[in-house]
């Protein structure tokens, strides 16, 4: 029976069943598809987070658009619908909550780094071997931090302060930033005499002005062990789980680290 596609009809379907196979070759291959994922990062890592996404762009068919934030701002934004892809927060706290809402996928959540807190000034000769004699002594206007209420460097920084007995007495003398990131531009512009800040901002190749600085005793504050973790609505974005699968990698936990993070 004459269809009405004649010869023409033959050749286009061999044309199909050779595009086909060679889909199905690329596809066996394991050749990733393109895909982009918005990241949402807590201001801390800004700087690592620049270093990885062009690493991480290199290596992959994939883009990454990253949001900078405080971890409790991100969270108030995801849990209002904002669609990020993966947070990285500065805490457990707030994956673990987006866990239980259904927000993030279980399983997907772990310890990217671990945050160390110190008391820096720019000023070399400021603090001495002794920051809690720095901090008692009182000899400065200001002292910065975070706002303990969103980021958890703050939070870190109010625990030691209440734990040697003088967040009460410096209470009139703190300012504080949103975030971490705006905590250390306090400090760094001279406007601020000195801050508790991420010890990886100090540390930073971009930091000019090493200072002095103490680096507070983890004792004194609860670990700030930063998790990242999948949200449901990247479940099957490759973009979003190829970053995690990166994270992972030791050369990956191993630069994290050179930048005064602990990796576990």
């Amino acid at each position: 029976m004459d269809t009405g596609g004649g010869p023409g009809t033959a050749v286009h379907v061999r044309r199909m069943t050779v595009a086909a196979a060679g889909l199905a070759f690329l596809l066996g291959a394991g050749v990733a598809w393109a895909e982009s994922a918005l990241i949402a990062v807590a201001a801390n890592f800004s700087e690592v987070m620049e270093r990885l996404e062009a690493d991480f762009e290199r290596q992959s068919p994939h883009a990454l658009n990253v949001t900078v934030g405080s971890t409790g701002q991100l969270y108030a934004q995801i849990a209002n619908g904002a669609p990020f892809d993966v947070l990285l927060a500065a805490d457990q706290h707030r994956p673990q909550l987006l866990e239980q809402k259904g927000l993030a996928v279980r399983g997907s959540r772990f310890t990217y780094a671990t945050g160390k807190l110190t008391l820096w000034s720019p000023d070399a000769a400021r603090i001495g071997p002794d920051g809690v004699e720095v901090l008692k002594a009182g000899d400065f206007r200001r002292l910065a931090m975070a706002n303990p209420e969103v980021a958890p460097y703050g939070a870190a920084a109010r625990q030691t302060l209440e734990a040697l007995g003088l967040y009460d007495e410096l209470r009139d003398r703190i300012v504080m930033g949103e975030n971490i990131g705006q905590t250390h531009a306090m400090v760094a512009t001279g406007n601020v005499e000195l801050g508790m800040v991420a010890l990886s901002y100090v540390q930073s190749p971009r930091n000019e002005t090493p200072g002095s600085r103490w680096g507070v005793p983890q004792r004194l504050y609860d670990p700030i062990r930063q998790d990242a973790v999948l949200l449901t609505r990247a479940e099957d974005n490759s973009a979003a789980r190829d970053l995690l699968a990166y994270l992972r990698r030791p050369e990956v936990r191993a630069l994290i680290a050179e930048y005064g993070y602990g990796v576990e």
